[in-house]
């Protein structure tokens, strides 16, 4: 078998995928290809990993190169994780330039303008892997951790709809962290599902394991108060911009790391989570405020200065985190699906990002959403939601156009659908200066999106 890692320069990326590969008694014997364009980050990620299977006398072989396709000659899985260009630069860029165009963005790095312009630079770097996956190994199955997740799902299965191709999110995780203190259970206790779209998704079902009863009413009753009690991004960063320390409180030690990686993030927006739950009886699963990229009035409902702080926060954590060895604790969701693919388990699977078709009714079939999956040996089989939620559905449906045109905005390289797509996204409010708008994005960024005419 061999894994190929797209991205594995990337300490964080490389070592943490790496670890969770190496606990792996399913994947036991595979070699792993390691494949980067910073060849001196490769080979540290690549020497780290080798000294890793030795001291342990593991049953993995690592290799590394900086060749697309020699990385994948005989891959069975791909997982990609890049990002083009200095992140947080080009985040400024995407953020700032349609505020000056009079359109205000809750982050615009998956939604809104900036979330446009985002999925204009990264998916043809992705698509060019994805095309010669289809060249050199069409039966592998590939696993995108790259944002825009639905953008860059929508627009590679639009290309190329028999590919194996899979977006998987942290997002998910913010359920575990949070229901058992909700409902007072241990996570093992509790069923759930959740489907929407990225970042724009919602809990749909919630029962006790233990008694078959339905646990939702609970969670509404019980959620608000506990979100009211947890801290927020605000107050942590405030204090340790103040004082240069974690804040001492009960289990603060623990659970206030700076660490984005760790078990628990503070809380960035309670204003508008608050009015998804008292407006739809339904609690979302993000917790850093994601998901006021995608409505209309969001900018009216959110925690503008938590947002602020949660970005500084991001940023800060990203930049000063010293990646230097490989963790053994299991960190991602690839690797459970890798094993269930490999042993035909037929586990549920809590969120994959995957073309609709069906699955969330009265939604665009050839549009990525984001929903439990059955995993087989023959691939994915999403759980189907035929009594979705109708409030909540059009919220998602409002902003299906937006992907539906930049997927062919991509593919064509048109400027003037790009123009269209920010023209359907339910946060522009205006027409005067779109255009304007577009193509000062489109100067400030050409070197990546020069593409697009």
């Amino acid at each position: 078998m061999k894994i190929a890692l797209f991205g594995a320069g990337s300490a964080q990326f490389g070592y943490g995928t790496l670890g969770d590969i190496f606990q792996s008694s399913v994947l036991r014997g595979a070699e792993i290809a390691l494949m980067d364009i910073n060849a001196e980050t490769l080979a540290m990620v690549h020497r780290t990993a080798e000294k890793h299977i030795a001291d342990r006398g593991l049953d993995f072989t690592v290799t590394a190169t900086t060749n697309r396709k020699e990385a994948l000659k005989g891959a069975d899985f791909v997982i990609i994780s890049i990002e083009v260009g200095d992140r947080f630069a080009l985040w400024d860029v995407d953020w700032k330039i349609p505020l000056q165009f009079g359109v205000p963005q809750v982050y615009g790095e998956n939604g809104g303008p900036g979330g446009i312009f985002h999925a204009l630079r990264i998916i043809p770097p992705i698509m060019a892997i994805c095309d010669d996956v289809m060249e050199i190994c069409p039966e592998a199955t590939v696993f995108n951790y790259s944002n825009p997740m639905t953008a860059i799902t929508t627009t590679v299965l639009r290309k190329h709809p028999q590919l194996k191709f899979v977006g998987l999110c942290h997002e998910i995780a913010s359920l575990e962290r949070y229901l058992p203190p909700i409902l007072g259970t241990e996570l093992s206790n509790i069923q759930y599902r959740a489907a929407g779209l990225n970042h724009f998704s919602v809990l749909l079902e919630a029962s006790y394991k233990d008694s078959g009863k339905d646990a939702y009413p609970d969670v509404l009753a019980k959620a608000p108060s506990f979100f009211e009690r947890e801290p927020g991004f605000s107050e942590v960063w405030d204090y340790t911009r103040r004082t240069g320390e974690i804040p001492e409180t009960e289990g603060a030690t623990e659970r206030w790391k700076m660490d984005i990686e760790e078990s628990f993030r503070p809380w960035s927006d309670r204003t508008l989570f608050r009015r998804i739950m008292e407006t739809y009886n339904l609690l979302p699963i993000t917790t850093d405020s994601h998901l006021g990229e995608y409505i209309a009035w969001a900018q009216d409902a959110s925690d503008h200065k938590g947002i602020l702080d949660f970005y500084d926060f991001y940023r800060h954590a990203l930049g000063n985190r010293n990646w230097s060895e490989i963790s053994e604790e299991m960190h991602e969701r690839v690797v459970p699906i890798m094993d269930g693919i490999v042993s035909d388990s037929g586990y549920e699977e809590s969120a994959v990002n995957i073309l609709n078709k069906g699955a969330i009714p009265d939604f665009p079939n050839d549009v990525a959403v984001e929903v439990p999956a059955i995993v087989r040996g023959k691939g994915l089989e999403a759980v189907r939601f035929d009594q979705y939620p109708k409030g909540f559905g059009a919220l998602i449906r409002n902003y299906a156009g937006v992907y539906d045109i930049l997927a062919d905005a991509v593919l064509s390289g048109s400027r003037d659908l790009v123009l269209q797509a920010v023209l359907a996204c339910p946060v522009v409010h205006r027409f005067e200066g779109m255009g304007d708008m577009v193509d000062t994005m489109l100067d400030a960024q050409r070197q990546w999106v020069g593409y697009i005419r």
